[in-house]
């Protein structure tokens, strides 16, 4: 960082580089300065241009044309049809918090496109989780009786059998043909996305995360044709 010269791990001959480096982080460095947790020199030679890239709550002017692009990118990597935000589902995300940013968006975008059984989403469809934190309705703990304990969790946590449910009657009531196995490969698809965007890629870890053999990770994904 300093004079463009660095040493290989057991190298003694320094090499020199043409390189820009570019850090993120979401913690407080000068807090962690202050702390010792970090080194003052090293934030002094990181800390050029300071751009802050402000959270997803923040440009709530975004989310829109954000949900529409993950809700395009979903049905084309499930396979299916693109649904439709309608406005006022559009409304009540905007006014979501998005503790988890664009990440949490892309997740819900993932789960009503699995979830949803019509081509127009509703605010009916949206996960109980998401309504509360729009501020529409609490998600209680089981069992809990008093409103004020509300709990926020991943989109879809609460609410994806009824979801499930509804898609399903929805394609029994328009004579769909197997039925059973046309939305098992739904789940397992959208499980087996998920445990290796959470994994990086990496099947064994997903297999073992998800319980699953490594030989049945390998032929599941050839037959649902995801690259991973």
């Amino acid at each position: 960082l300093t004079d463009g010269h660095f040493y290989r791990v057991g190298g003694q001959d320094p090499i020199k580089a043409n390189v820009r480096i570019i850090a993120s982080t979401h913690q407080n460095l000068e807090a962690r300065v202050a702390s010792g947790a970090f080194r003052e020199d090293l934030l002094h030679r990181l800390n050029v241009i300071r751009l802050r890239m402000p959270a997803l709550r923040e440009r709530s002017e975004d989310i829109p044309v954000l949900a529409r692009h993950f809700m395009l990118s979903c049905a084309k990597s499930l396979g299916v049809e693109v649904k439709k935000l309608s406005d006022d589902v559009l409304k009540e995300i905007c006014a979501m918090p998005f503790p988890g940013n664009v990440r949490q968006l892309e997740n819900l975008c993932h789960w009503l496109t699995v979830m949803t059984p019509s081509n127009v989403i509703g605010t009916s469809d949206l996960p109980a989780d998401i309504l509360a934190e729009a501020g529409e309705q609490p998600v209680l703990l089981q069992g809990e009786s008093n409103p004020s304990v509300q709990i926020a969790t991943r989109a879809g946590s609460v609410d994806w059998e009824s979801g499930l449910g509804r898609l399903a009657v929805k394609m029994l009531q328009d004579g769909d043909s197997e039925v059973y196995d046309v939305l098992c490969s739904k789940f397992e698809k959208a499980v087996l996305q998920a445990a290796l965007e959470v994994t990086r890629g990496r099947r064994v870890e997903a297999a073992q995360r998800l319980g699953i053999g490594r030989n049945t990770i390998t032929r599941k994904l050839q037959e649902l044709g995801i690259d991973g």
